[in-house]
């Protein structure tokens, strides 16, 4: 019974830990339970306290939850790993967007569960600790590309974006560092899998979450999130809005892909006046002009992280565009400019978009020395668009 509690408590904090509602492949989360046979785990979209039932929303469908005077109660916060700090609880304490457990045999048609206990977590202790891991990603993370592995030592060199150009760190990790990798094709934070220091690969990029050393060359890390991200760009040749899709001629190879949008895609215009600025500071610092006027660092690599440019300053790009007005896929149009980070998927013509940002004519470089038109097509330089995404 213990073990079986304690499962349980993983499991809901599993579900609450990264900040978004996991994809329903039991591969990328294992301990998304949804309905076994004696156990329900989901989102609670009804409470009828009268007739002693709640409906929730699994990965595998919707479920009754049948209770009694003896169905037992229990509260956890996010973050517990078990059950021991669980608080008694009653059905009063459930409302809609709680996260719950029942436990109890499930019918063989999968839509009812008579539930000996029901293990609850708020949806506003959920929303409480999701905010608690952002900050935290963003006053102790770090975000780069990986330049060089050392897998006898298990250490990570590290290129990370800072004023001017790139600088080095060196991660060193350790048995107790928990790794995670980006799924192909997806663009959630809460479907990246478990991973190893075997997994990673020179030119993944990285998201660390850790302290630095006093000199800012080292980083000891508890937790590295990984992916194989690709950027593509180009006009846009075609917007079906019924599909969610954009296809594009791609700048990189002139060959057509499909972008497929869907709500976790995030999706900004940069204002004119705004590309101007970036484009003006990139050449300034490649020029040799004022010091710190180059490239904006990336997400995770301003403020508290000592990198100069944070939230204020328009140092941390991904910040910037959560800042700018969404863009619905209608605002697109054909002939348009567009900018898109993906995961590496198995089909090379058709992405995912984890980030799409329109608006970037003024951020397309050219050969150094090419003015004008010429045999060699601009190739994208957007600030931070290939930066992993976070929580």
């Amino acid at each position: 019974m213990k073990t079986l509690l304690s499962i349980c408590a993983l499991a809901l904090f599993a579900l609450s830990a990264l900040g978004q509602t996991p994809s329903p492949s039991p591969a990328a989360n294992p301990l998304d339970i949804g309905i076994t046979p004696n156990l329900a785990l989901g989102d609670v979209t009804a409470v009828d306290a009268a007739g002693h039932r709640l409906t929730l929303k699994t990965k595998d469908g919707d479920i009754a939850v049948m209770l009694d005077e003896k169905t037992e109660y229990k509260r956890v916060k996010p973050g517990e790993t078990s059950l021991k700090n669980a608080e008694a609880a009653t059905l009063a304490d459930i409302g809609v967007g709680d996260r719950v457990l029942a436990q109890g045999k499930v019918a063989d048609d999968k839509k009812s569960v008579p539930a000996k206990r029901v293990v609850l977590m708020t949806k506003a202790a959920i929303a409480q600790k999701q905010e608690h891991d952002r900050q935290e990603w963003l006053r102790r993370g770090i975000v780069g590309r990986i330049n060089a592995l050392n897998a006898a030592t298990k250490e990570i060199t590290l290129m990370m974006r800072a004023p001017g150009g790139e600088r080095p760190i060196t991660i060193a990790s350790s048995n107790t560092v928990v790794f995670r990798r980006y799924a192909p094709d997806s663009v959630r934070f809460s479907d990246a899998r478990p991973s190893t220091f075997d997994e990673l690969k020179v030119g993944d990029q990285v998201r660390a979450l850790g302290e630095r050393s006093a000199d800012g060359a080292r980083f000891t890390p508890e937790e590295i999130v990984s992916g194989s991200f690709r950027m593509v760009g180009g006009a846009i040749t075609a917007v079906n809005a019924e599909a969610n899709e954009i296809t594009i001629n791609n700048l990189q190879t002139n060959q057509p892909v499909t972008i497929v949008v869907n709500k976790d895609s995030l999706m900004r215009r940069i204002p004119a006046e705004m590309a101007a600025m970036i484009a003006q500071r990139r050449a300034q610092a490649a020029g040799g002009g004022a010091p710190g006027a180059g490239t904006p660092p990336a997400a995770g690599q301003g403020g508290g992280a000592g990198e100069g440019g944070g939230p204020g300053r328009g140092g941390d790009f991904d910040a910037m565009l959560e800042r700018l007005p969404p863009v619905a896929i209608t605002d697109l149009k054909k002939g348009d400019i567009i900018a898109v980070s993906s995961t590496t998927g198995a089909n090379p013509t058709r992405v995912t978009a984890i980030k799409l940002v329109a608006g970037i004519e003024a951020l397309m470089t050219r050969p150094q020395g090419q003015t004008g038109q010429g045999s060699q097509s601009p190739s994208l330089n957007v600030p931070g668009l290939d930066s992993i995404g976070g929580p």
